[in-house]
């Protein structure tokens, strides 16, 4: 007979997986007729819980896995410093995967899981859409970190820790019109994201509508499919592209501060001033912009905050055996010199 799971449980029960889970552990917000009922189809069914049964399949790896995308970028080392020092203290063993931007985690994270006999995997970096189907192949629990994220799959464990990105840009966005710009071009992610670009887009395009303001598509620019995303490179590239349009505009947001100072490279390779000419503003708040020259606005993402928390969640659906709560920080609009007042 093949071993009952938390899974097989939940739908004797017809409640989800974090249901059972909470009445295993006694949790206080459940209906007692629904704990009693889940209570006694696992006591039927002899079913072992998580720390006696399924973690002890796991116990001779002790591994977490940090999948990282573009893992050159600065944006990443302090958090995986900070992921290292927790999994440390709670003495698991530390995995480090890059994956490339044509990867697909899933795929590649479920590999993994198998062969390193993982028992949990923070996904760092911009995450794609996947199928539900495709989520729930993966048997470990996961958070995806920096990346806001669907969780309504009800009996996967996983969460998301982030800044509000659409919010985020929204208000770098409305900080530039205060300014008096009018004309505002974005130098995005690709055409095709559907993860940090695709928010990034939406909080832009949501700031000019709310202004009254007409979105130019021709001010939006795209990352070319041979350039590493939220480089120094692709802004370089996309700066120029936007300045060979010779279309009117005053102010550029750069979906990332690598972005933005390959960008500010450009406007200077062109015989032109930031932001005398051009006001440049970036998204992660790394402390290169600080010391770059002009000085560059930004929104700062907690990133230490976000790992630490992020971290936590996924040793807590390792313990308990249910969802982590979503969390989202509030990122820091730094003003700097890179932008500036017009009209």
């Amino acid at each position: 007979m093949e071993e009952v799971t938390i899974k097989d449980i939940a739908r004797l029960c017809g409640v989800g997986v974090s249901t059972v889970s909470r009445a295993i552990n006694n949790h206080p917000d459940i209906n007692p007729e629904t704990r009693d009922h889940i209570l006694n189809i696992i006591k039927e069914y002899n079913y072992i819980p998580n720390n006696s049964a399924r973690n002890l399949k796991r116990t001779e790896s002790k591994t977490i896995a940090i999948l990282v995308k573009a893992i050159d970028n600065p944006f990443f080392s302090s958090m995986i410093r900070v992921f290292e020092k927790e999994i440390k203290y709670e003495r698991f063993d530390f995995f480090l995967q890059h994956i490339d931007n044509n990867q697909d985690e899933i795929e590649v994270a479920i590999g993994l899981a198998k062969e390193k006999k993982l028992m949990g995997i923070v996904f760092l970096g911009g995450f794609s859409e996947h199928s539900e189907e495709a989520l729930r192949q993966l048997k470990v629990p996961f958070v995806v970190s920096t990346v806001e994220l669907d969780n309504s799959v009800e009996d996967c464990l996983y969460s998301f820790v982030s800044v509000d990105d659409k919010r985020e840009s929204r208000r770098l966005a409305d900080y530039l019109i205060g300014l008096g710009h009018r004309r505002i071009a974005l130098l995005s992610a690709q055409k095709d994201d559907e993860s940090i670009g695709r928010l990034r887009m939406e909080g832009y395009k949501s700031a000019l509508s709310q202004h009254g303001i007409p979105i130019d598509e021709d001010l939006i620019v795209y990352t070319p499919k041979d350039c590493e995303v939220y480089s120094r490179r692709s802004g370089y590239v996309m700066m120029q592209q936007l300045m060979e349009r010779e279309k009117d505009f005053t102010a550029v947001i750069a979906i990332s501060d690598m972005v933005a100072v390959g960008a500010c490279k450009a406007v200077f390779e062109n015989g032109r001033r930031v932001p005398e000419d051009y006001s440049i503003a970036g998204f992660d708040g790394l402390p290169e912009t600080f010391y770059y020259e002009p000085s560059i606005t930004t929104i700062k993402q907690p990133l230490e905050e976000i790992a630490e928390s992020s971290i936590k969640n996924l040793f807590y659906m390792i313990r308990h055996e249910e969802k982590a709560p979503n969390k989202k920080f509030e990122g820091e609009l730094l003003k700097r010199e890179s932008t500036r007042k017009i009209g």
